[in-house]
């Protein structure tokens, strides 16, 4: 008789974070083969949906829960890469606002096309309806949890 405890199932946190991981991954690499090199995973804190977008670069570090610090060391890396530019804030003076340069368009469009085959996958994996089914939930999810924050769903 073996005294190993049994493994409980995991918690819906571990089973959304492991196809996160993985889509991540598929990203990184499909970003490699069409050029992209000098992005690591770190930076795609900032280039993920829905992109820098003239957004600040204070929201951009809420919205990847980053301190204001790691935020703008990351900006910096990818303003030098050629893939962002800082703007001055019209409204504020005193403030930057963050967009994406052409490369970095370039960047989000092959992006958004690894995505969109990952999803191809997945609808494979599990049915075009149940994939639907689970975009479905995964929104729902994000409205509840922005409403709980104060905030809009991404």
């Amino acid at each position: 008789m073996s005294d190993a405890v049994p493994k409980p199932p995991p918690l819906l946190g571990a089973l959304m974070r492991v196809p996160l991981d993985y889509a991540y991954e598929r990203l990184i690499a499909a970003l490699h083969a069409e050029g992209f090199t000098d992005v690591v995973p770190a930076h795609l804190a900032v280039l993920r949906y829905p992109g820098p977008s003239g957004r600040r670069p204070v929201q951009l570090a809420a919205d990847a829960n980053l301190s204001r610090q790691a935020m703008n060391y990351l900006l910096g890396q990818l303003e030098s890469l050629g893939y962002i530019e800082r703007r001055p804030d019209e409204d504020d003076g005193r403030g930057q606002r963050v967009y994406a340069t052409e490369r970095g368009e370039d960047l989000i469009t092959v992006a958004r096309a690894a995505v969109r085959a990952l999803e191809d996958e997945w609808a494979g994996a599990l049915g075009r309806a149940d994939l639907e089914t689970l975009r479905d939930i995964l929104t729902r999810l994000n409205r509840h949890v922005a409403a709980a924050r104060g905030g809009a769903a991404t």
